[in-house]
């Protein structure tokens, strides 16, 4: 049964609405009665509804602005239009808006069911064609997988549109970086790639696209030019980040599924080669596979050491300069788990706690579905950076003055604080009292301070959906781009790039 929603601010009419016809003799049940386009809207976000049957003019929202609304978070939902103006220029925005009717008051019984039963069938004709889909990538997979029978490869060539004999193909699989990434685009793309003469295409959700290039003239290093040319089209154009696996060419179409996996097992070499690659088996067979070095016990003395820049300075060398393209992704993970049991082993043998850490599964599982280098680098120097934090906090030699500092940093690092006031405030000299902190804690006041402000920030990063300016006020940063500076010096990474590497 479809759920319908009512938005009308005269109660009168509103009631009228509810008691006009019989909603469940039509397969509709209304749960949402509104009297203003913002209830709606609250409401619709509580429990979403399939058709809205809106006035236009109310207080508050209007009828036309609820739906542009409705429509960011949901396009599938179906409107039709109350309104007690015959005025063209509503008509016609209603109409771009794609409402399915525009009706006006006195409202007409028969007119409003007939449009709701239209409304309906074209809902379950949607619903429809979602199966239909569904169901054409379900055969898809099972026959890539190599589950279909032989007599039904006549059928797959058919829907792909290949030519029987037509000589050469070629087999690829682009993988696209799904961040930011609206379905829209997604079409879009696919629709282009469809314009290409010879090129034929299965998308296989959410992330994946199949391409088949027939072509007698292209050996394997022209078809891998051929896909890495396609593809430096798509990013330019489309603005879509991707990556490109190219299988060995192919002659019998029976050979599909296994060019499909070679094409598919590519893609965990996307964590060293990195968004807007294009690797064939070809080229990763001439390929000489190097071991990745990691001095651990250097790291490990960074980090207890509390050399915090060193420590992050080893992780950019040797994520960023030392592994190439010639490491496998195998030697990555490897070197992955090596540190990150290492990491755990500090955080067990220094009885190490804190909110900001993640156990080792979790650092794991952060690692394993980061999208390249740069998503690992940022996972270490994210929890190196909380070990030896929170190895500076675990010191409890402090002096009583040194504890009521930094206890007051930690309650009150949303103001203008420095060390002149503090030592104003504990009648101390102020030079004095900075060799006492720095002595203790390790480092100077205001870098204590930046880092419980940058510390807090991370959190609010990772596990609030808060607009990055307003985390950096939140901090006490009144200054947007000083607090990226400041938070770029302590982990390496910008605001805007933890989060949109987060996978937490």
């Amino acid at each position: 049964m479809k759920k319908v929603m009512l938005v009308e601010d005269e109660e009168l009419i509103l009631q009228g609405l509810k008691n006009i016809l019989d909603w469940e003799s039509l397969g509709l049940k209304v749960v949402h009665m509104a009297h203003d386009g913002l209830e709606a809207l609250k409401m619709w976000e509580k429990e979403p509804v399939h058709i809205v049957v809106t006035d236009i003019s109310m207080p508050d929202m209007d009828g036309l602005a609820l739906l542009k609304e409705i429509r960011k978070r949901e396009d599938k939902v179906r409107f039709i239009i109350l309104t007690g103006y015959d005025e063209f220029d509503y008509a016609r925005e209603a109409i771009r808006l794609e409402v399915e009717n525009y009706i006006l008051k006195p409202v007409n019984e028969e007119e409003l069911e007939r449009q709701l039963k239209e409304t309906v069938a074209k809902l379950e004709e949607m619903d429809k064609k979602k199966i239909q889909y569904i169901d054409e990538k379900t055969q898809w997979l099972h026959f890539l997988n190599g589950g279909a029978e032989v007599q039904e490869y006549g059928r797959y060539m058919e829907m792909l549109g290949l030519r029987e004999g037509a000589g050469a193909y070629h087999g690829a699989v682009m993988k696209w970086k799904m961040e930011g990434l609206k379905e829209k685009k997604i079409t879009d793309v696919i629709v282009e790639l469809k314009k290409r003469e010879h090129l034929h295409i299965v998308h296989l959700p959410p992330d994946s696209l199949l391409m088949v290039a027939e072509d007698d003239t292209m050996d394997e290093e022209k078809a891998q030019e051929y896909f890495l040319e396609l593809q430096s089209q798509i990013e330019s154009r489309f603005n879509v980040m991707t990556f490109i696996g190219v299988g060995p060419s192919f002659q019998s179409f029976d050979k599909l599924p296994e060019v499909y996996k070679k094409a598919k097992k590519l893609q965990r070499y996307l964590i060293v080669e990195g968004y807007g690659s294009c690797l064939s088996q070809r080229e990763l067979k001439n390929r000489k596979l190097t071991d990745i070095s990691v001095d651990e016990s250097r790291l490990r003395k960074f980090i207890l050491k509390k050399e915090k820049d060193a420590a992050v300075d080893y992780m950019e060398d040797l994520f960023l300069n030392n592994i190439q393209g010639d490491a496998s992704a195998g030697a990555l993970y490897q070197t992955a788990v090596k540190m990150a049991v290492l990491i755990e082993d500090i955080k067990k043998e220094y009885k190490l706690e804190s909110g900001g850490f993640h156990d080792l599964s979790e650092l794991m599982e952060t690692i394993f579905s980061a999208d390249d280098i740069l998503g690992i680098k940022t996972a270490f120097v994210t929890e190196i950076t909380e070990v030896i934090s929170c190895l500076h906090e675990g010191d409890s030699q402090y002096t009583p003055v040194v504890r009521q500092i930094v206890a007051e940093v930690q309650h009150n690092y949303k103001e203008d604080m420095n060390l002149k006031t503090l030592a104003y405030k504990y009648h101390m000299n102020a030079s004095y009292l900075g060799q006492i902190f720095q002595k203790e804690v390790g480092c100077s006041f205001a870098q204590y301070l930046s880092n419980t402000k940058n510390s807090i920030a991370k959190d609010l990063i990772l596990n609030t959906n808060m607009k990055i300016n307003d985390i950096a006020r939140q901090v006490g940063y009144p200054d947007t781009s000083y607090f990226y500076r400041k938070f770029k010096q302590c982990y390496g990474v910008s605001p805007a790039s933890l989060r949109e590497m987060k996978k937490y």
